[in-house]
């Protein structure tokens, strides 16, 4: 990745506020230009040490459908629905990403996960990222490159509020405030017939425990 990767015009820092009433949602929708994310997105694609984790479901070993990535400072361990993460290395171009990402939130993050959805038949089900290693109210930036997929929210506790849905751009930034993973769920559903792969990272910050 060139060292001068992010130095383009255009303006990424440009931002729309989701309100979701008990939790924001802030969208960076050009957080990084098109060509950009071509070379982003081989990279990631070609250098990622992906790996196919498995969950166990009423007794069954059920391959999670897509593949995935943890990257983080040392020791920070995280682990979901029985499955536990040890962090690979910080790679060049996920730390390029991180710090275009710090510098456009204000945040700082100590760990990403990536995942690899392959195709339209790679999925994440409905979840929040509420794990005791990100602390209370988590806040968690997620960054999209490659083909653009649906992402749905709905409340965990109130029937009233209308499900919520953003189309994830190639190249955009999410920024989940610090009350959405207590209070909402979200997923990634299945697209039919797309053939073409994205890649999601989710910087994270996984607390002392």
């Amino acid at each position: 990745m060139q060292a001068n990767l992010f130095d383009e015009k255009g303006n990424p820092a440009f931002s729309i506020e989701h309100d979701l009433i008990d939790a924001t949602i802030r969208e960076f929708p050009q957080a990084f230009a098109p060509h950009q994310c071509e070379k982003i997105l081989n990279v990631l694609l070609q250098d990622t040490p992906w790996q196919q984790d498995s969950l166990w479901i009423a007794g069954k070993q059920i391959a999670v459908p897509r593949l995935q990535c943890w990257m983080g400072d040392r020791g920070s361990h995280y682990g979901y629905s029985g499955i536990r993460l040890v962090p690979a290395p910080w790679s060049e171009e996920v730390l390029a990403i991180r710090e275009h990402v710090q510098q456009l939130t204000g945040k700082v993050f100590n760990s990403a996960l990536l995942n690899y959805y392959r195709n339209g038949q790679d999925s994440v089900a409905w979840h929040a990222d509420d794990e005791a290693e990100l602390g209370p109210c988590p806040i968690i930036a997620s960054v999209s490159f490659g083909a653009e997929r649906p992402f749905q929210l709905r409340h965990k506790f109130r029937n009233d509020l209308q499900n919520f849905k953003i189309r994830l751009r190639n190249g955009s930034l999410l920024l989940m405030g610090n009350t959405l993973q207590d209070k909402w769920l979200h997923q990634l559903p299945k697209v039919k017939g797309l053939t073409e792969p994205r890649i999601n990272l989710t910087f994270r910050t996984i607390r002392d425990s």
